[in-house]
């Protein structure tokens, strides 16, 4: 038996939600499998591998176990089952910014995925520079963002993103994004309202509260901030 402590997920204590956490678990046989994906780049639906991904990148799983994928070089949302049925949950492949029902939406370069408690999907639409809101029914939505790179906070499509590329939900449903090129966490309400949480916006290394933090390209993958460009592990602790 052998105990692996990994990095891992958004984990709720009290009224705080603690992003980039320590947890520990055992690991009982050293058996890796592959769950799905062909080994080779595709956007083929199926079961297990006889599917395909394109550079994937951001995962989430929902309350039933199914897990949606961030497939960036395919411009697609991928659900995958806990049987291992693959299939294109929104996104019609080209990249776009369109909003729409399933595959009659588009993405560019989607990076992150995070599930609130009612089921909706939210994309960190990287190249797009927005955050997309997905419904159960993939009914695909501007959560928040203009579409221009930019910084500004405000409500819905008045507020700018500069690549964002993680993204988690608090336990009051507040969005946290890793907003990369502007170096900054951004905090978005369930009204859509976008304010700079975290850092001053310049890159660089400062621990402090608020816009006095500083970071360097931040980015992350189910975890908000566990590294930047400055090669060192970073915590936030949000308080709600």
């Amino acid at each position: 038996m052998k105990k692996i402590t990994t990095l891992f997920n958004v984990l709720v204590f009290n009224s705080f939600v603690i992003i980039a956490v320590l947890i520990s678990f055992q690991v009982h046989a050293q058996v890796v499998s592959t769950f799905v994906g062909a080994g080779s780049s595709g956007n083929s639906n199926g079961t297990g591998t006889s599917a395909s991904f394109n550079g994937t990148v951001g995962l989430s799983v929902d309350a039933s176990g199914n897990i949606y994928v961030a497939d960036r070089e395919n411009h697609l949302i991928r659900k995958i089952t806990p049987a291992g049925v693959v299939s294109t949950f929104a996104g019609s492949g080209s990249a776009g910014s369109a909003n729409g029902t399933g595959t009659s939406a588009s993405f560019r370069k989607p990076h992150d995925i995070a599930i609130d408690q009612s089921g909706n999907v939210y994309v960190a639409d990287h190249d797009n520079h927005l955050i997309r809101k997905i419904t159960s029914a993939g009914v695909v939505s501007t959560f928040a963002g203009s579409g221009s790179a930019g910084s500004a906070n405000g409500t819905g499509t008045s507020a700018s993103f500069n690549g964002p590329s993680g993204i988690a939900i608090g336990p009051n449903g507040n969005i946290y994004v890793t907003d990369k090129g502007n170096n900054l966490i951004r905090k978005i309400t369930s009204a859509g309202v976008v304010s700079t949480f975290a850092g001053s916006g310049s890159a660089g290394s400062a621990n402090g509260t608020g816009t006095s933090a500083s970071f360097n390209n931040p980015s992350g993958k189910y975890i908000l901030v566990v590294n930047d460009f400055n090669t060192v592990k970073r915590q936030i602790f949000l308080k709600q």
